[in-house]
């Protein structure tokens, strides 16, 4: 449960955008238009995320990486939309059969094996959810180099409500408006959400079973946030679940922040 030993913990200099910060944030779903061209973000852990997810995925791949063979053509569209979302990105140069990354790494576009690619383009996680038979949206498709407290293995092919469990607040009528949003989104107005959560381990791979038991509760020394972006795939109508996490000692909150996070203690998770 412990990132790769030979690379160092990466943290973020600051807390963009912080859940307990704001009403519309704090309540479930907090779902919000995403502005366009905001999807994929570069930031200044860009570099040591990267080193991490390229570790992973060559090291690790049946950990963090899963595709249902009839989900390949959404996997397909999901690289072709980060090759096109990247191209016009200041810091990426993007060619017929390479792209080379901000951090000045070139990865080879291998169209066989989409979600490992499109994993080390983008700092995000990408999961692709499907309803193929109508009813709740389950996931099929995903690179999933920093899962908090679950696992791949064990959420891939479950639905909405049964991914979620054990989520604290993430009840049935909780499930119900997430299901609608995820039938309702359209392609060209994808959506955005925040989570935070409070840690005792600066590990970015957290992968956690479960119903596994819990570590005896520590020091709460790290935040950890996730700015989720729920998009719609126009040709295979796939929805596309992007997870871009935020990792930074809790001392790095600015003091607005920390005040906030006194008033709205939000989530604990031991490490």
């Amino acid at each position: 449960m412990t990132d790769t030993p030979s690379l160092p913990p990466v943290f973020h200099d600051a807390l963009p955008v912080a859940a307990w910060m704001d009403e519309k944030t704090r309540r479930l779903p907090g779902i919000q238009p995403l502005a366009p061209g905001d999807w994929l973000r570069v930031d200044e852990a860009f570099a040591g995320q990267m080193a991490l997810r390229d570790r992973l995925i060559a090291t690790r791949r049946e950990d963090v990486l899963a595709l249902a063979e009839n989900t390949r053509p959404a996997a397909e569209e999901l690289l072709e939309r980060v090759l096109s979302e990247i191209a016009v990105h200041p810091g990426y140069v993007v060619e017929a059969e390479t792209v080379r990354r901000p951090d000045g790494v070139e990865v080879a576009i291998d169209r066989r094996d989409p979600l490992a690619t499109a994993g080390r383009l983008v700092q995000c996680d990408l999961c692709l959810l499907d309803n193929p038979g109508g009813g709740e949206h389950a996931l099929l498709g995903a690179v999933l180099c920093f899962p908090a407290s679950w696992t791949l293995r064990e959420k891939f092919g479950r639905g909405l409500l049964s991914i979620h469990t054990p989520v604290p607040r993430y009840d049935a009528d909780v499930a119900k408006r997430v299901q609608r949003l995820f039938d309702a989104v359209r392609p060209e107005q994808p959506l955005w959400r925040v989570n935070a959560l409070s840690y005792g381990s600066a590990v970015l791979h957290h992968p956690r079973p479960e119903y596994a038991p819990r570590s005896a509760p520590g020091p709460e020394s790290y935040v950890r946030a996730e700015r989720q972006c729920i998009l719609r795939l126009p040709a295979t109508r796939a929805v596309v679940f992007s997870i871009h996490t935020y990792l930074l000692p809790r001392a790095r909150l600015s003091e607005e922040q920390e005040a906030g996070l006194i008033a709205h203690p939000f989530h604990r998770f031991s490490a």
